[in-house]
């Protein structure tokens, strides 16, 4: 979700068209897809550090692959010095499919 959209208090079971469009292309790389089921299967939050090892990929690549699905609103980045934890936000995730199966 934009930003703006969540410092304004938008709600996350209604996502706008752009933020739908944002969601589709950062699920549209395999990596990313992959990179989101890896957080989401996790109960906690998943360190960066944990996900580069067990995705195999230079740091700059998944930096670029966190920036665009925290941009698209799909996971939380709570950073910690040089660490960083991910968290799936299940809500947007949600809504999403829920569109998806609109169709």
């Amino acid at each position: 979700m934009a930003k703006a959209a969540k410092s304004a208090g938008a709600k996350t079971d209604r996502l706008s068209e752009r933020d739908f469009a944002r969601i589709a292309r950062a699920l549209a790389e395999p990596r990313r897809f992959d990179i989101l089921k890896a957080i989401g299967s996790q109960d906690k939050p998943t360190p960066c550090a944990a996900l580069l090892k067990a995705q195999n990929i230079s740091p700059a690549t998944m930096s670029h692959h966190l920036k665009e699905l925290e941009s698209a609103g799909l996971i939380d980045v709570v950073r910690d010095g040089r660490c960083a934890n991910l968290s799936l936000r299940r809500p947007v995730l949600r809504a999403y499919l829920g569109r998806l199966a609109k169709i």
